[in-house]
């Protein structure tokens, strides 16, 4: 019973040390990455402006969404609060 048990904890130092081990070298080589090749993080993308066209799309378009969303609380009888439209596709 002593010989397993002393077999065990052998076994078991070994591990935490193998494991401990492998993560300090982890650690080291991502400390050595980090140093010879540093993050650049990218450029910012400019914001694109919209065209007078596209604007006017945009406001036909919340136009329409508000018709269909009236239609629908009055064919369904709710409150147009109690639903929401995500997408709409010819």
């Amino acid at each position: 019973m002593e010989a397993s048990f002393l077999a065990a904890v052998q076994v078991s130092i070994l591990a935490i040390a193998v494991i401990f081990t492998v993560l300090v070298i982890l650690i080291f080589t991502i400390k050595i990455l980090v140093r010879l090749i540093p993050y650049v993080a990218p450029p910012p993308k400019a914001p694109r402006q919209q065209t007078a066209s596209a604007q006017s799309a945009n406001g036909e378009q919340d136009e329409h969404v508000a018709a269909i969303t009236a239609t629908l609380a009055m064919h369904l009888r709710k409150s147009p609060d109690e639903f929401q439209i995500v997408n709409i596709s010819n």
